[in-house]
C-alpha cells in the first residue's frame, strides 16, 4: 500500500491517500467475490480504514422519491444512528445526502465513495470533524485524472460500494430506473436487500426486496 499526501481546499492539514492494489492484504476481498473481472484493480481511500472490517450497510435510492417514503427513510435512518449502524454509500441522489446529513449528526463510521476521483477532493466543513475523529472513510476506484462523475461512473460505483457491504437499504427504486436495474443483480447476488414497506414500493416486493418499517429496524443491524 502506498500513500500521498494532498492538501485540500477545505482543510488546513495535508489528507493521506492511500492506494490499495488487489495484491496488498487491505483490498477487500469482497470486490473480487461480487465483481470478478470487474472488480478494481486498485483502491484509493482518506481515512481510517479500519471501518473496512465492520459490518456496513448501503443505503441506495432514485433521484425521485415519494414524500411519504422520504419521511419513513429519515426517521429508519435515525433509528440507524442510534444503533450506531456502519453505512456506506455515494450519497449522490437528494434522499441519500439527505441520509448523510443525518449520519454526520451521530457516532457512527460512515463510508463516503464517491463516484470520482479523490485526488483534489474538497474535504467539506461538515466532514473534516468526523475524518478527524477516525469515523469517516473515502474511498474510491476511479484513476486520478476522472474528477467529475456521469451516469456510468456512478452505476460502477454503486455496485462496489453493494459488492462491500453486508446488507442493503433501497428506500425507493423508480421503475425502469437504473436503482431498480441494480435492485435485480444484488437480489442475483443472493445479498440480503431491504425496501420500505410502503405501496409505493410494488415493483421492489415483486423483485424480492424485504419490507421493513422502523419499527423493524433490528433486521438491518
Amino acid at each position: 500500500m502506498q500513500g500521498i499526501s494532498i492538501r485540500t481546499d477545505f482543510s488546513l492539514t495535508p489528507v493521506d491517500i492511500k492506494h490499495i492494489d488487489k495484491s496488498d492484504p487491505e483490498y477487500p476481498n469482497s470486490l473480487i467475490h461480487h465483481l470478478a473481472n470487474d472488480a478494481p484493480d486498485s483502491v484509493t481511500a482518506i481515512g481510517n480504514l479500519a471501518i473496512l472490517n465492520q459490518r456496513k450497510l448501503a443505503i441506495f435510492c432514485s433521484a425521485s422519491c415519494p414524500a411519504e417514503i422520504i419521511s419513513q427513510t429519515h426517521d429508519l435512518i435515525q433509528k440507524l444512528v442510534d444503533a450506531r449502524v456502519t453505512v456506506i454509500g455515494g450519497f449522490h441522489s437528494p434522499v441519500e445526502r439527505e441520509c448523510l446529513s443525518i449520519l454526520l449528526r451521530g457516532g457512527q463510521p460512515i463510508i463516503l465513495f464517491p463516484a470520482r476521483s479523490l485526488v483534489k477532493l474538497r474535504i467539506r466543513p461538515e466532514h473534516k470533524e468526523p475524518l478527524e475523529k477516525g469515523r469517516l472513510l473515502f474511498l474510491s476506484f476511479f484513476r486520478s485524472h476522472r474528477h467529475r462523475s456521469d451516469v456510468e461512473m456512478a452505476f460502477r460505483r454503486n455496485r462496489s460500494v453493494a459488492a462491500l457491504a453486508e446488507k442493503i437499504l433501497i428506500p425507493f427504486a423508480a421503475p425502469g430506473s437504473k436503482t431498480e436495474y441494480l435492485c435485480r443483480e444484488l437480489i442475483a447476488w443472493g445479498k440480503p436487500v431491504y425496501t420500505i414497506a410502503d405501496e409505493a414500493n410494488q415493483n421492489l416486493f415483486k423483485l424480492g426486496l424485504e419490507p421493513v418499517t422502523v419499527e423493524q429496524v433490528g433486521d438491518l443491524l
